[in-house]
């Protein structure tokens, strides 16, 4: 059987070594992303050409899933070519573009006779469903967009992909924030291509910017845009994303209100809240941020409601940000948690601390965590990650409302 690998590094030429030791006969070692790339074009150059006639003698494309390196146009020349593609991969987002492309991924460290043997039919198995994490927060910059970029770092792993959206209507500020630029597709395009029942994973992949380990879609190069953001249009996007990336953290804007409604005629009509309000509905867990200032609390009490309505039986995790004594006196923690549990009913509140050193430099360099690990801001993020947001296991039950509330109390 003649194979060809795809695997970056040291871990191409184990599994070539592996394979020659099952009699198959390995016809070339290439980098991952080698074979889609030659697919795309294989005049580039000398080296793809060659390639791509290598492979169209070969009977197998052992390849890393991820989806630089497996895409749709290798999948279309192996098929014209008779080639089957295995692709290897542990993570779970890596598994569900596999399948969406009609494979079966395999682990990396499966026995080489495993990856030669043809595939064996078996009854489709609905694909692992990604989580939603919307994060919301009162008027008054309480800190929206820093959390929700330290909790998608916080999320991400070697086997758990995440992805950071940009779902404000007022203020998209997540390209800013990050030093990404903002006048690619993004969340817009998402929307755009999900309205017409176009936007699949491996568009999803095509049109975000990446972030270290993360993927991201921009917001609104021009709040004006708005309209592009419906409720259709975010829901669904949303709902594709969860087929895309283990978890999918969404940045949105402030207000709640819906008087749009009321005081526009069209039935249809935009409107300016829809992307807030249909984040909200399509969360599996809501971060309600609130700034540790009296003004900060006092919006948030006032706006907590209007939350409860939009978000209806969803947990909602309050996480109370820039915590100092400077801004509310001694035992600022205590009077927070005794304010808030005294006219929201809350009482399981994460404390964030301010950190304005780590948060100036994070504007140079995206991630708190990255520019001042120590921080105590990517640490009281990680614990809250660890505590509220931990990804589930296989078969395990999503969290409830109760279950958050036994989850351990920050002091």
């Amino acid at each position: 059987m003649r194979v060809v690998v795809a695997l970056d590094g040291r871990a191409g030429e184990d599994l070539a070594r592996r394979l020659r030791e099952e009699d198959a006969d390995v016809r070339a070692v290439v980098a991952a992303p080698a074979p889609a790339a030659a697919a795309l074009d294989a005049l580039s150059t000398p080296e793809a050409a060659e390639l791509l006639a290598e492979l169209s003698r070969a009977d197998v494309l052992v390849v890393e899933g991820r989806p630089a390196a497996l895409t749709a146009e290798l999948v279309a020349a192996c098929d014209r070519m008779s080639v089957r593609i295995v692709p290897v991969s542990s993570r779970s987002a890596d598994l569900r573009l596999a399948a969406s492309l009609g494979l079966t991924a395999h682990d990396p460290g499966a026995p080489a006779e495993e990856l030669l043997a043809p595939p064996v039919s078996i009854a489709p198995v609905a694909p692992a469903r990604g989580r939603v994490i919307t994060v919301w927060g009162a008027s008054g910059a309480p800190g929206r967009t820093t959390l929700a970029i330290e909790v998608a770092a916080a999320l991400s792993t070697s086997t758990q992909r995440v992805a950071l959206v940009d779902a404000d209507s007022h203020a998209p500020s997540l390209a800013l924030a990050t030093g990404l630029a903002d006048e690619g597709p993004g969340f817009a395009a998402a929307c755009r291509q999900a309205d017409r029942g176009a936007l699949t994973v491996a568009e999803l992949s095509r049109i975000s910017s990446t972030l270290g380990e993360l993927e991201v879609l921009t917001g609104l190069n021009r709040p004006g845009r708005w309209p592009e953001l419906s409720h259709r249009r975010v829901a669904a996007a949303l709902d594709a994303c969860r087929s895309w990336v283990d978890d999918t953290v969404v940045d949105t804007a402030a207000p709640l209100e819906r008087d749009e409604e009321i005081v526009s005629d069209l039935v249809d009509g935009p409107r300016r809240n829809a992307a807030t309000l249909a984040a909200l509905e399509s969360a599996d867990v809501v971060l309600a941020v609130v700034a540790a200032d009296p003004v900060g609390v006092s919006r948030f009490v006032r706006a907590w409601p209007d939350l409860r309505a939009a978000a209806g039986a969803t947990p909602v995790r309050v996480v109370v940000n820039k915590i100092r004594a400077g801004a509310l006196g001694v035992d600022a923690r205590g009077q927070v948690r005794r304010t808030l549990e005294r006219y929201t009913g809350v009482t399981d509140v994460a404390f964030v601390p301010w950190d304005a050193r780590g948060t100036d430099a994070a504007m140079l360099a995206a991630l708190i965590a990255h520019v001042a690990p120590r921080s105590a801001v990517p640490t009281a993020v990680r614990r809250l990650v660890a505590e509220s947001l931990a990804p589930r296991e296989a078969g395990e039950a999503p969290a409830t409302r109760h279950s958050l509330r036994r989850l351990a109390r920050s002091a």
